[in-house]
């Protein structure tokens, strides 16, 4: 059997506040066998592109009653362990012990003997934040067939933040032509599509973002109607009266605390609150209190939060309308690219400080 290096990115300790890149450590010792036993169901993929993505934080802490199970401090043990998300609850499931972080990616099929793939294939889901990967229980794998798109898409608009995108959106939120739809973190992974999504549907829209960069192309670049720094603004309220003087029909709440509380007043009655994250608790010790929540009933409002696995049924009609707006350019996705595994701590690090621009994306490799 071939025999290489493989490099791997470690949770090397449970982490408190703000992560730091000195809470994950690079493993450049570890090797790994490029061919599989006969008869295996597993697959072996060389893994191209890997998504930082917020809920990743979450998974670097010991949490009970979390969506994810936490990660697991420590070297590498055994090498073959199942990394698979159950397409029903999203759940990740890691067999094994001390395994590299695990994340969305895209990778590329280098031996199989399971039915489904083939050595060659491309696919999409979850996968060891490594060079390569054994990926023992492949079921939940997505195997790509548009190839004439960015294959670093199906780790954004074509992967899981496209999906959230459209099932918060759509499914939730239920837009109708004309109406007022306020954004937060809108610069993000999974913003910029609902913003995108609500101009293709009539919508007047507003985002929140944290730079002039990510304001300027919010408004330039994805066509949201206008955009502001919060950062810049002392009184939320006041601001979204100023942008939203009608009022506020959907919400799609991405940050949480204050941004949440600043926005109930502004909401119109009956207005929808679709609860993608809140970023801005996820660092806290203490999470923010929301004092106003009572506005919830005098407005008879909707919020409801969601965990993308539930809406997976709907990937192939996303995908029905998702490809030809790519192709026809009428939808546009921002990527911020890292280059090399090494780089992939400095990468996650950086979405809690706002340093990413778009899509945070890291290249392992390109084919």
């Amino acid at each position: 059997m071939e025999q290489v290096k493989n490099k791997q990115i470690l949770l090397n300790n449970y982490v408190n506040g703000f992560p730091k890149e000195s809470d994950m450590l690079l493993n450049d010792s570890a090797t790994i066998n490029l061919n599989l036993p006969q008869g295996s169901n597993a697959v072996l993929v060389k893994n191209l592109y890997l998504s930082c993505d917020p809920y990743m934080r979450i998974r670097m802490t010991k949490t009970e009653g979390s969506y994810f199970e936490p990660l697991t401090p420590g070297s590498v043990g055994t090498r073959l362990y199942n990394v698979f998300i159950d397409p029903v609850s999203l759940s990740l499931r890691v067999s094994g012990k001390r395994v590299p972080i695990s994340g969305f990616g895209v990778a590329k099929v280098l031996d199989s003997w399971h039915s489904n793939f083939k050595n060659g294939d491309l696919v999409s889901g979850v996968t060891g934040w490594e060079e390569y990967s054994i990926i023992s229980a492949p079921e939940a794998l997505i195997k790509i067939e548009h190839t004439d798109v960015p294959l670093s898409y199906y780790t954004g608009i074509l992967g899981m933040p496209g999906m959230t995108a459209y099932a918060g959106f759509y499914e939730i939120c239920a837009p109708k032509e004309g109406e007022y739809v306020f954004v937060s973190a809108a610069a993000g992974a999974v913003g910029q599509l609902v913003g995108q999504f609500a101009k293709l549907s009539g919508c007047y829209v507003v985002g929140s973002a944290g730079t002039k960069e990510k304001v300027d192309l919010l408004k330039n670049k994805c066509g949201f109607d206008e955009a502001f720094n919060y950062k810049e603004e002392l009184d939320l309220n006041a601001t979204l009266k100023r942008y939203f003087p009608d009022g506020i029909d959907i919400y799609f709440e991405n940050v949480g605390g204050k941004m949440l509380e600043a926005v109930l007043p502004n909401m119109r009655l009956n207005g929808r609150i679709s609860a993608c994250g809140m970023i801005s608790q996820y660092n806290l010790e203490q999470e923010d209190g929301v004092r106003n929540l009572f506005l919830m009933v005098t407005k008879s409002l909707r919020m409801q939060g969601f965990i993308v696995g539930d809406f997976y049924h709907l990937y192939p009609k996303y995908m029905e309308m998702i490809i030809p707006l790519i192709k026809q350019g009428k939808i546009c996705y921002i990527e911020d690219i890292a280059e090399g595994l090494e780089s992939a701590p400095a990468a996650l690090v950086g979405l809690f400080y706002g340093r990413n621009v778009g899509k945070q994306v890291v290249v392992v490799a390109r084919e």
